[in-house]
Formats: C-alpha cells, structure tokens, sequence
C-alpha cells in the first residue's frame, strides 16, 4: 500500500476539520476524495504534506510512518502537491518555476523538462514567458509540470479544474489520467465529482469531517446519493 491513512483527526482554525479518517491509496492508483466545501478534504491532503500538524492518528507512506514530518521531509520521499489555485510563481518565467519543482534534486533535469514540455506543449511554447502572464488553464498546466519535475511517486491535487473552461477541465483530466499511467499514484480532491469520480480507480466521501461512503468511483458515480448531493442528478 503506497500510502495508509488512520484514524487521522485534524484542528484547523480552531475547529475540528477531519474527525478520525481513516483511507488507504493503493500503489499506481487514482483516488478521489469528494465533498462539499468545509469537508476537510484540503486539510487533510495539507496535513499528509506536512503543512499542518495533526491532533492524532497515522499517516503511512510505503510502510513507513512520516505523521508530522516537515514538509521538505515530504518531499524528498517523492510526494508532491498541486495545491488549490495553482499557486505559481507570477514573476518567474515558465521554465523557471518548472526548475523550482526540481529544487531537491541533485542530478540532471533535461529528461524531466522535455517529459513535461511533451505533455503541455504549450508550455514550451511560453518558456520564457512569465507565470502571471498565463491564462488559468496554462497555469494549471505549470502547477502540474512543476510538481512532476520532484519525480513523485504520489502526486496530490487540490482542485485541479477549479476556475477552469470545461474545454481545459476535460484536457487536465486526460493528463492527470496519462500521468498515472506512467506510474504515478494520484491522491486527488476535486468539487466536479462527476469528472473525478470517472477517472478514478477508487472513491471516497467526505462529509464534515467524516468519510461517509467509499467505492469504486463507478459504484460511486451510480450512487443514488452521490448523484443527488455532488453529481446535479
């Protein structure tokens, strides 16, 4: 099991965010947690990347428990996070913010840069273009690229098509697919369950803290109750 999650409890702001959660990410796979706003998705995918602290529980990477690490601790065990809203660097070039993706890494990066140029061409094309000049889809592409130049074994993605085209939404979700089948585990927390749940080898709900139901992401998207709460159906 690439990462086990138990009976994780989290404060966050004062409140308590995640109430004893307990999930598991099996290796080469993709995972979707869903859930209204407030649920406590972000605040555990910050807490598995070491950005918040948590009251109580476990946190296992590949065996091993890293509960509580620092974040560059995190990192250097190949998890990496695309985080809500992108968060790029604005006043950096393309290929800068991409090289800061790689700021651990000791060996060479060209392999790495031409993989992500061969999946966002467009990104090649702006190099040298500064982030802020992006359009939301081309940043949402840079956030990727630059979190795929780490080398993650897993890769969490906060909200991936938030704020996006429909159009760019259904692109991202073909890479985050292509990126996995490349080998990389996918941990992913996403309002547009219906796109999520398609790709997804294995679903959870999370609701006010709590996972409520877990499936398959086709049981969950056949699911009377996932349709009418998340799905508009």
């Amino acid at each position: 099991m690439m990462l086990k999650i138990s009976d994780l409890k989290v404060n966050y702001g004062g409140i308590e965010a995640v109430k004893g959660i307990s999930f598991t990410v099996p290796e080469k796979s993709i995972v979707t947690l869903i859930g209204a706003n407030g649920a406590g998705k972000s605040t555990t995918l910050r807490t598995i990347a070491g950005l918040v602290k948590p009251q109580s529980g476990k946190i296992e990477f590949l065996g091993e428990d890293i509960t509580g690490k620092g974040v560059e601790d995190i990192v250097s065990r190949n998890i990496t996070m695309v985080p809500e809203g992108r968060k790029i660097f604005p006043d950096l070039t393309v290929l800068e913010n991409l090289k800061i993706g790689a700021y651990l890494r000791k060996d060479d990066i060209t392999d790495d840069l031409n993989y992500v140029f061969d999946l966002f061409p467009r990104l090649k094309e702006r190099t040298w273009q500064h982030g802020g000049t992006l359009s939301g889809g081309e940043q949402q592409m840079l956030a990727v690229g630059r979190a795929l130049m780490s080398r993650p074994k897993l890769m969490m993605m906060d909200e991936p098509s938030l704020g996006l085209a429909p159009l760019v939404v259904r692109n991202i979700f073909e890479i985050i697919q292509e990126i996995n089948k490349q080998g990389v585990t996918i941990l992913l927390i996403e309002q547009n369950a219906n796109m999520a749940l398609k790709v997804a080898d294995i679903g959870y709900v999370l609701e006010t803290g709590r996972i409520t139901l877990s499936g398959t992401g086709q049981e969950l998207l056949a699911n009377e109750g996932v349709k009418a709460a998340y799905l508009g159906t």
